[in-house]
């Protein structure tokens, strides 16, 4: 019978530590214990129902046993409950003590000097590769701000152009930002350099050694190799191309470069049979293992889900040691009690929560899918095709917070690239071993490896070129909730009743007898030309599956998880930004015709929650009629300066017929529509309608959006004191020659984006536009070159689509 006994615990620890961590505090103290302590009754009472429920006839003094059990506990449950909320509330409430002194002055906006240690691999930021910029986390321990030094315990997201070691000492000094609402982080800072002031431990310098070396070693190969050798063995997907990427995102088969439980029970089982090979004595096994888990703990970093495995493993060691094998629910449970006490924030992480969740649905699901499965399919089969069938189910209403779709070749892919996960492993981390000491010989193993992660990186290239491979899904916690209550009924569909002994006997003799006459008959009748007559038919037809289907079938639309979109309107501009699953922020509407209103359609927007023209030029307002006659507008905020006169009117009067509330924008006006904030920089400062512009501030996604309109030289400047960095910018007046390097230099976006027609007769974007954007570190994007294009945030990483 499993042991649920801690479940209770586990989850009102983490509804007590998701609740403290939240943006806007409103749960604190006793509110957070006495609502989880509720979460904690109900999880009880959930174990327990299968004691406490009726019972049939036969074996009734063992029922009465679990019965009696069972109800002495109920306190033992609520006793484990309260003892983890009460343990979690305490760390947290510590924990952001610490944090606040640092979070003041993030919110001022200050520029510090900060000291502390590298607790994250640092990674290409994802639109400046070119630049060399980096992201990493680094645990503050002092702070110089405004002439004054303190201590400070907090972690700071850090941008800079260097690249510090693991585990190293570092001072950066830069401007602080307040960090996104809920991030474990608890500011960002983006800095030129970093200085060492202490090198990481001596492990620490070993392993990277080695991480150096495998990639040293694995440079020479293929492309897929050079990025799924390291990522399979270590979890480094740096050098893993986009396609591939964007592959197994689809096939869900990111699990395979994200380190966690699988890579640890491959890593325990290889260092097992090495032991058993050995002859150990199981003193000197467990310490091997233990420390080789530790080693590898570290060699790939302890991100969330590794800490997960890793706990889970020092149990098993634990029980090992102690002859008693320990039970994978009481330690998944006790592991996730025990993070979430020494790190609350973990609770908002969708690598911890993927990782708890997945090893939970393989724990409880896979065997009854397996039974229902055998008899149909075998057994051998039926556990293959369980495994990654429980993982996706537990898995599917947290992936849908991600990306709105639900994968329907996810099974598929896991089940034909699992058997080379094993090699893949073993071979990488083989050659990572031997890679600073033996390169010789580490790269030809590292070759092999390659051969195990072509069949993976096939698989999923394959599976995600299938039509339909990805199903759109209502997104956020609505979609979550919907897939979640649709999975559970699907499993008590499945799972309630004994398993069925499956085909009938009489089916399988009839259908192994229908094909022996079938062949026999077949082989009869089949002369020459009609042999070449199938072979012909049957091969236009596989061309036919494999050409023409899948074009025809081929989504035309961008990502349904976009959230900053161009439209490719022509000389004009016409931009959306996301608000909800059909809705938008609009900002300018393009030129005369359906332009606009289609680049919406394929965005999915039915409802713009705000319109704003930036100035009344017809390259911005004149595709205003398909915009209104396909959605409803809830409000549209426009230029104050009715210039040119005869478009403004014709403007304000199509609004006033659709029905649209209508206001000037006001330098200072700001709200927020759905999940975005909005907020007006500037408004008719200018002299003209270009340098009147209406210029749009937004947070969406984490990105901050800067739209500048036309704004010429006058408006440019006036700006630069009004704002700081942004990581997408709208170039002023279609990449005119006109522009700030003052604002461009205090800008500093990520991406740049330049909305132009192609082959106008105004030579835009100039090459001026683009080398001053692309000069300070920016990714030029033009709807001139690459259409419609959109960005998509996926937890923390952001994706060009459509170019």
């Amino acid at each position: 019978m499993t042991d649920l006994r801690l479940v209770p615990a586990a989850l009102a620890a983490w509804v007590a530590a998701w609740s403290l961590t939240g943006p806007a505090a409103a749960w604190t103290g006793p509110a957070t214990v006495v609502f989880s302590l509720v979460i904690g009754v109900v999880a009880a009472v959930a174990c327990l129902w299968p004691a406490l429920g009726p019972r049939t006839a036969g074996a009734t003094s063992r029922r009465r046993a679990a019965r009696s059990l069972a109800l002495h506990s109920v306190p033992a449950h609520l006793a484990l409950a309260a003892a983890g909320v009460l343990a979690v509330t305490l760390s947290a409430h510590v924990q952001l003590a610490g944090r606040a002194p640092l979070a003041e002055l993030a919110e001022q906006r200050v520029t510090a000097t900060l000291t502390g240690v590298v607790v994250s691999q640092p990674e290409p930021f994802s639109f400046a590769p070119g630049a060399g910029r980096q992201r990493w986390v680094l645990a503050a321990r002092t702070v110089d701000a405004r002439g004054v030094e303190s201590s400070a315990r907090a972690h700071v997201q850090v941008l800079s152009d260097a690249t510090p070691r693991y585990g190293a000492t570092v001072t950066v000094t830069g401007p602080l930002r307040p960090a996104d609402p809920g991030a474990a982080e608890t500011a960002r800072l983006s800095a030129r350099s970093a200085a060492e002031i202490r090198a990481p431990p001596a492990a620490l310098r070993v392993l990277d050694t080695h991480r150096a070396a495998l990639l040293e070693v694995t440079d020479p190969l293929s492309p897929q190799a050079r990025g799924l050798v390291p990522g399979a063995a270590i979890g480094d997907t740096t050098r893993l191309p986009d396609d591939i990427s964007e592959d197994m995102r689809v096939t869900g088969l990111t699990h395979i470069t994200a380190v966690s439980g699988g890579h640890f029970a491959v890593v325990v089982a290889a260092l097992t049979l090495l032991c058993s090979a050995a002859r150990l004595p199981r003193p000197v096994r467990v310490l091997v293992i233990g420390l080789a888990a530790l080693a590898f703990v570290l060699l790939v970093r302890p991100e969330p889900a590794v800490l997960r495995a890793a706990v889970m493993a020092a149990f098993a060691l634990t029980g090992t040691a102690l002859g008693r094998p320990s039970q994978a629910v009481p330690a998944l449970a006790g592991s996730v009690v025990g993070l979430l006490v020494v790190d609350p924030w973990l609770s908002r992480s969708f690598g911890f929560a993927l990782s708890a969740a997945a090893t939970a649905g393989l724990v409880l699901l896979t065997a009854p899918l397996s039974a229902r499965l055998a008899p149909w399919t075998g057994q051998a089969l039926a556990y293959a095709v369980a495994v990654p069938l429980a993982a996706q189910v537990a898995c599917g209403p947290i992936l849908v917070l991600l990306d709105p779709s639900v994968s329907t070749v996810s099974v598929l892919a896991n089940l034909l690239a699992g058997p080379a996960l094993v090699p893949a492993t073993v071979l990488g981390l083989l050659a990572t071993v031997l890679a600073p000491w033996l390169p010789a010989v580490a790269g030809p193993v590292a070759w092999a490896a390659s051969g195990a992660t072509w069949w993976i990186a096939a698989v999923a290239h394959r599976c995600a070129a299938l039509p339909g491979a990805a199903v759109p899904w209502l997104g956020g916690p609505a979609g979550a909730v919907l897939l979640a209550a649709l999975t559970g009924l699907a499993l008590w569909a499945a799972l309630r009743r004994a398993p069925r002994p499956g085909w009938p006997e009489s089916w399988r003799a009839a259908a192994r007898s229908g094909l022996r006459e079938a062949l026999a008959a077949r082989r009869r009748r089949l002369t020459r030309a009609r042999f070449v007559v199938l072979l012909a038919a049957a091969s236009a037809a596989a061309l036919v599956v494999a050409v023409a289907v899948p074009r025809l079938v081929a989504r035309t639309g961008l990502p349904t998880d976009w959230q900053v979109a161009a439209c490719d309107v022509g000389q004009g501009d016409a931009l959306a930004l996301r608000t909800g699953p059909a809705s938008a922020v609009v900002v300018d509407v393009g030129p005369d015709g359906p332009a606009a209103g289609r680049c919406l359609d394929r965005l999915g927007v039915e409802r713009v929650d705000l319109l704003v023209l930036t100035h009344f030029h017809a390259d911005h307002v004149g595709g205003l009629g398909p915009v209104l006659a396909g959605r409803e507008v809830v409000a549209a905020l426009v230029s104050p300066v009715p210039e040119p006169a005869a478009n403004a009117g014709a403007t304000e009067a199509a609004l006033a017929a659709a029905g649209v509330p209508v206001r000037a924008a006001g330098t200072g006006d700001r709200g927020t529509a759905g999940t975005l904030a909005w907020r007006v920089l500037q408004a008719g400062a200018g002299t003209g309608a270009n340098d009147s512009s209406v210029v749009l501030s937004a947070r969406v996604a984490g990105l901050d959006v800067l739209l500048l309109g036309d704004l010429e030289d006058a408006g440019q400047e006036a700006l630069v004191p009004l704002t700081g960095r942004a990581d997408v910018v709208k170039i002023a007046h279609h990449g005119s020659a006109v522009q700030s390097r003052e604002l461009a230099e205090r800008l500093r976006p990520a991406v740049a984006l330049v909305s132009a027609g192609r082959d106008n007769e105004y030579g835009h974007p100039t090459d001026e536009a683009l080398d001053l954007y692309a000069g300070v570190g920016a990714a030029v994007v033009r709807t001139d070159a690459c259409g419609t294009v959109a960005l998509v945030v996926r937890g923390e990483e952001v994706a060009l689509a459509g170019c």
